[in-house]
């Protein structure tokens, strides 16, 4: 299983991330500590006293049944808009963490997908395509086996999904449309905070158009060409343009409690029928409500058929 080290767990030892975060076994951790690769992190095996740091990426040799068994049941109310045999898609709300970490052990997305599948007598594996940053809204994509998660993580490494976010930043945009090509690396005197490099980091590459400019803010549709912590966020901070609320990057908001940042859309080729598939996610009433008192009238539009309001933007 691969799991993305999020701020709230930096600076730990592997040791008590496997045992204080995941609630790993003694035995459990005692094979994985056997395997060649039952502990790898950034690529490279690593023994228990390694420490993390927020954004490392660390894989656990676990087996399916053994991983569905660490996650705790919990029932919430899941915004499904997508399902089939082989994924199932979430509008992941604000304030809810993706999955499982310190001091958050049975409120997140994966806790309320796994009472889902208990509740349809599945077993569950949480497999996801897609993680979203707690207070950012949206889509989220989590495979159903183990098959389903390998093909579409060649099909997200080789960008053959698209993935169309909304934001509100301060100021305005001077082009309508536009992309920032900047390295992003971890920032030194943090282990939270990441920072465009001119040399080292991670290539990053983030797309952009300009929806509506009002009363000092731009709406924007961005596309994260690539996947790196935090990316969206320090590229529109980098060009001096942060989004609204964020208090990591920019500041925060008295009309909103967490950066105004939303994952609208993630459209992919279905890796097994070959389909056209086109998740949409209509923004949470925060953010609809943050739009409408900066003056972004013309903004929403009804759904065909339906009474649902969702964000309209061009299409290519």
């Amino acid at each position: 299983m691969k799991y993305i080290i999020d701020e709230s767990c930096g600076g730990k030892t592997v040791k008590s991330y496997l045992f204080g975060t995941l609630h790993f076994s003694r035995a459990l951790v005692v094979r994985l500590k056997e395997k060649e690769n039952g502990i790898v992190l950034n690529g490279r095996r690593v023994v228990v006293t390694e420490v993390l740091s927020s954004g490392d990426v660390l894989e656990l040799a676990v087996e399916d049944a053994e991983r569905g068994e660490n996650i705790r049941q919990t029932e919430m109310p899941l915004a499904i808009l997508f399902e089939d045999d082989r994924y199932i898609a979430v509008n992941k709300p604000p304030a809810l963490p993706t999955h499982p970490s310190l001091y958050h052990y049975d409120d997140t997305l994966a806790n309320g997908l796994a009472w889902y599948f208990a509740k349809k007598g599945r077993p569950f594996v949480f497999r996801t395509v897609n993680r979203l940053d707690r207070d950012t809204s949206g889509v989220v994509l989590v495979s159903k086996d183990k098959d389903a998660s390998a093909k579409m993580n060649r099909l997200i490494a080789a960008r053959k999904a698209d993935k169309r976010y909304i934001a509100l930043v301060d100021g305005d945009v001077a082009e309508d449309h536009g992309f920032i090509e900047k390295n992003i690396a971890r920032a030194e005197e943090s282990i939270i905070l990441r920072r465009v490099c001119k040399s080292g980091g991670e290539y990053a590459l983030t797309e952009y158009t300009v929806l509506e400019r009002k009363n000092g803010k731009t709406l924007l549709c961005a596309t994260p060409h690539t996947g790196r912590t935090h990316q969206l966020r320090v590229h529109f901070a980098y060009l001096g343009h942060p989004i609204e609320g964020d208090d990591l990057y920019g500041e925060t908001s008295p009309h909103i409690a967490r950066q105004a940042l939303h994952a609208l859309e993630l459209s992919f080729d279905h890796p097994f029928t070959g389909e056209r598939v086109e998740i949409f996610a209509p923004p949470p009433e925060d953010l609809k409500k943050l739009l409408k008192e900066y003056g972004f009238e013309t903004v929403f539009q009804e759904s065909r058929g339906s009474s649902q309001e969702v964000l309209f933007f061009p299409r290519k």
